[in-house]
Order: structure tokens, then C-alpha cells, then sequence
């Protein structure tokens, strides 16, 4: 119990340092203690300051629900995305796109930087809530887990069909909303996208103990008297509302889900959910901080996606030849 107590007090001091060093480093050092002109404190303030705390938000609730979703399928592969949630937020976003630039729904520049979420958000509610109907007719997570895949290639199929009648301006636009960015929240968005992670929250935590008699299997945790389907029904309300809420406002954000769970459960030896979940928000938050300082580093700064998948991408090559 010591030793965990340690690992959450370094992570937390962790945090605290890469979120100064991610609100000071970029293509121009900002010391917030420091004598800042009028241009650099709207920097630090308007870009700097909300673009830290939405990878803070974004790592965590990406990290949690890939925790839960590994949990649910015991497949050590999955991750928030798993139930097509992002494919429903990219053919919500391909619709906007094309219809604007082919002025089917006249949109102004600020108007469509409004609604480029919210077409997200109702993407990947669609799809959500397909998935919830199916999840109350089919017994076997196996299923549910294909059913979800299945939505997501039709989704997929249908942005596929959009870009291939839309015109450069819409390919350029949504090309670029699929790379992936936190620095295009701002306090304004701050103000929907807490209250919807906060909700997921919960929805996590109604599901936290359930979780954890789901790791030895359906039949050992209807034994212990849980209520599988209802468990399910939160985790993937849980999943929905986080790497939703994520995805529609900073776009597909790769292998954060996948792989922060399984460094949480190496350090801490423990698959306990009451120690993993936290320990899940810590380090996702902790390593999309790095990731953000990394990409800002350069004189045009890069997909937040780009520095996440180069770290993801070994992490889960490293698990399945350790699985064999």
C-alpha cells in the first residue's frame, strides 16, 4: 500500500512539472513568473494555459476508457475507440465539411469552427447509440465487441464515400481535423466538454467495483451477484462520453488508450481497478503533456496524433510479442 501511495505522490508531482513545462515551452519560451508583454500573456492565457489543461482532459478520459474497454472484452487490444465512436465522430465531421464547401449548409468560418464538435458529438452518438440497442439483445461481449467494429466500418465506408465527392477545400479541412489538436479548445469549449468527461466520470465510477468481478469472466461475476448487462450498458455510456467528448472537440487522438492502461498495471502490479483507474488518469495526462511539448517544439507544430502513435505504436508491438 506504501509503494502505491509513492507512485501516485510522483505521479502527481509529475504532472504538475510537465504542465508548466507544457504551458512555458513552444516556438517561443513563455516563464509566467517572468515581465510579459501584453502579447505573450494572451499567448499564456488564450492559447497556452487551456491547451495544457485539455491534454490533461484528454489523456485521462482517453486512458480510462480504453482501462474500461480492455476490461469489458478482456482483449488486450482494445481501446475507447473499439465501438466505432470515432468513426462516428469522422462521418459527422465529413458531412459538415462537404456540405459547407459545397454550400448545401451555408456556414461562416466562425460558425463552422462552432459546429465542427458539434457534428462530431452527434456522430458519435449515433453510433453509440446503435451500439447501446444492440448491447441490450446480445449476451456475449465477443458479439457486442464485433457489432461495434461493424458499425465503425460502416462509418467508415460512408466518409469514404463523402471525400470521394467532395472538393479540396472539404478533403483539406477534414484532413487536417483528423490529425488531431488540442490547441483548438478553448475556454468557451472548456465549458461543454468538462461537464460531458464529468459524466463519463461517473458513469466509471458506478461501474468501478462491477469491473473488477468482469476481470475473471461474465459467469464468476454473475456469481458474485452483478449485474453484467447493466455494468456493460455504464461502460459503454462511460466510453461514449469520454472518447467522444475527446474526439469531437480534438479529433482522433491514436494508441493513448491502448497503451496507458497496460503501463499502469506494470508499475502498479496490480489489475485492482480502484488503483488502475486513477493511475490510468495520471499517466494518460502525464504523457499527453509530454507528447503536446514535444510537438510544439518545432517551428510548425505537429499532430499532437503524430508524437502519441510513435509512442503507442511499440508499446502494443512490445505486448503481442510478449503475449505471443
Amino acid at each position: 500500500m506504501k509503494r502505491n501511495t509513492l507512485f501516485f505522490i510522483v505521479l502527481c508531482a509529475l504532472l504538475a512539472v510537465l504542465f508548466c513545462l507544457d504551458v512555458c515551452s513552444g516556438s517561443m519560451w513563455l516563464w509566467p513568473l517572468g515581465n510579459l508583454s501584453l502579447m505573450e500573456q494572451n499567448i499564456l492565457h488564450d492559447i497556452r494555459l487551456p491547451k495544457a489543461l485539455t491534454a490533461i482532459l484528454a489523456g485521462a478520459a482517453l486512458s480510462v476508457s480504453g482501462l474500461i474497454m480492455q476490461t469489458l472484452f478482456r482483449n488486450p487490444l482494445a481501446g475507447p475507440y473499439t465501438l466505432g465512436v470515432s468513426s462516428g465522430a469522422s462521418l459527422g465531421v465529413a458531412f459538415l465539411t462537404m456540405c459547407s464547401t459545397m454550400l448545401i449548409l451555408p456556414v461562416s468560418a466562425l460558425g463552422f469552427q462552432f459546429m465542427l464538435p458539434v457534428a462530431a458529438c452527434i456522430g458519435a452518438s449515433l453510433v453509440l447509440m446503435l451500439v447501446m440497442a444492440v448491447s441490450k439483445r446480445v449476451t456475449s461481449n465477443v458479439s457486442l465487441l464485433i457489432v461495434g467494429m461493424m458499425f465503425g466500418s460502416i462509418a467508415g465506408a460512408l466518409v469514404s464515400l463523402l471525400q470521394n465527392f467532395a472538393n479540396p477545400d472539404a478533403l483539406k479541412l477534414f484532413i487536417v481535423w483528423t490529425l488531431g489538436s488540442l490547441s483548438s479548445v478553448g475556454w468557451n469549449d472548456m465549458q461543454l466538454l468538462i461537464p460531458v468527461l464529468l459524466m463519463g466520470a461517473v458513469f466509471v465510477l458506478l461501474a468501478m467495483k462491477p469491473l473488477n468481478g468482469l476481470l475473471l469472466g461474465e459467469d464468476y461475476a454473475r456469481g458474485l451477484g452483478i449485474n453484467v448487462m447493466r455494468t456493460r450498458l455504464f461502460i459503454v455510456l462511460a466510453t461514449g462520453l469520454l472518447a467522444g467528448g475527446v474526439t469531437a472537440f480534438c479529433g482522433p487522438i491514436a494508441f493513448i488508450g491502448v497503451a496507458v492502461p497496460h503501463i499502469a498495471r506494470g508499475i502498479f502490479h496490480t489489475s485492482n481497478h480502484r488503483v488502475t483507474i486513477p493511475a490510468c488518469a495520471l499517466i494518460g495526462a502525464c504523457l499527453l503533456l509530454i507528447c503536446d511539448a514535444l510537438c510544439s517544439l518545432f517551428i510548425y507544430p505537429l499532430p499532437v496524433s503524430t508524437a502519441s502513435a510513435l509512442f503507442g505504436a511499440p508499446v502494443i508491438i512490445w505486448i503481442i510479442l510478449k503475449r505471443r
